[in-house]
């Protein structure tokens, strides 16, 4: 027993040296008051929401190395609440929702002819669909998220200065597209399949071509993130678009053709899976494209000034870079 007693006290010294600095913890308790406050009183508070707030708990406390994490990737928790909060205020109460005029704009660009009948490229997809490609775009549009994380973890590993420009422009981009959803409400092509041009202000979100992949595989995965959804009328811009394209502009950076290419292919395969699943018109992701390629422009400009430099300092040394 006396043998182990060292040991022991080593590791519990060990762990203690691992907690928090206490000037942090006042912040910490802000930051947990308002967290619990804002689903609470304002979103509605959810299972998932508690689960998350007792995962960031872990990430502070566990260790330097996972509160280095969630420091860095703060700013992407920040996007996460600002995107489930939107249910609580709809954009269809703030401006007219298109369901007509974008539908026949993006059919006049690029509408195709089967027969004598012209029709949207989402349409000919619904009569021409099979299922290698359910499959394919399944695959793609379920990492529209993942691989943004994941690219911005190996940043985090290896390029923290890199991480953080990344992190903080696809925050930028979301906010884009946020505006623009309450500017622009704007209902997708399952949308106007199901319910034609009329506006039905409580309308969930639907998976779509999506439940094909659910179908072929027996799991319920679109399905269950779709019975969730907190915007149906947010097909203006399409951010699934926007992903990829950012994580090309930065993964460039770094110079490795292959991870150009793969990145090449996931715009390819994410703006295909788009069209091709009845969630976005041809017009969404190109301007999905657009809002990436602005927020990388406009946010590298931003960086560059004094605020942001001190801002991305003061981070840097608390997330080890």
């Amino acid at each position: 027993m006396k043998a182990g007693r060292p040991l022991t006290s080593a590791v519990l010294q060990n762990w203690v040296n691992q907690l928090p600095p206490k000037n942090q913890l006042p912040w910490a308790g802000i930051a947990s008051g308002l967290y619990w406050g804002w689903f609470g009183l304002v979103v509605g508070l959810r299972t998932e929401h508690a689960g998350m707030y007792f995962f960031l708990l872990f990430l502070y406390f566990a260790h330097i190395q996972t509160r280095q994490f969630l420091f860095a990737f703060a700013i992407f928790l920040v996007y996460a609440i600002i995107y489930d909060s939107l249910r609580a205020f709809p954009n269809y109460l703030w401006a007219t929702v298109h369901t007509q005029d974008l539908y026949h704009a993006d059919k006049a660009l690029f509408g195709i002819y089967s027969g004598a009948q012209k029709l949207s490229l989402n349409e000919y997809a619904l009569l021409h669909g099979n299922p290698v490609f359910d499959v394919l775009s399944g695959l793609f549009y379920i990492n529209w998220v993942p691989v943004p994380l994941l690219f911005a973890f190996y940043l985090f590993l290896y390029y923290k200065p890199l991480c953080l420009h990344f992190l903080y422009a696809f925050v930028f981009a979301n906010l884009i597209g946020i505006v623009i959803y309450y500017v622009y409400p704007a209902a997708p092509p399952w949308y106007v399949v199901q319910h034609g041009f009329d506006v039905l202000p409580n309308t969930q979100t639907n998976a779509a071509g999506l439940l094909n992949f659910d179908a072929i595989t027996g799991i319920p995965v679109f399905a269950s993130i779709y019975s969730k959804g907190p915007v149906p009328f947010a097909a203006m811009p399409s951010m699934h678009a926007a992903f990829p394209v950012l994580c090309y502009l930065y993964g460039r950076q770094l110079q490795k053709r292959w991870l150009n290419t793969a990145f090449l292919v996931f715009i390819a395969g994410m703006w295909f899976s788009a069209v091709y699943s009845r969630h976005h018109y041809a017009l969404d992701v190109l301007a999905g494209g657009l809002v990436a390629i602005t927020a990388y422009g406009v946010f590298e400009q931003l960086a560059k000034t004094k605020p942001m430099q001190v801002w991305f300092g003061k981070l840097l040394s608390l997330i080890g870079g």
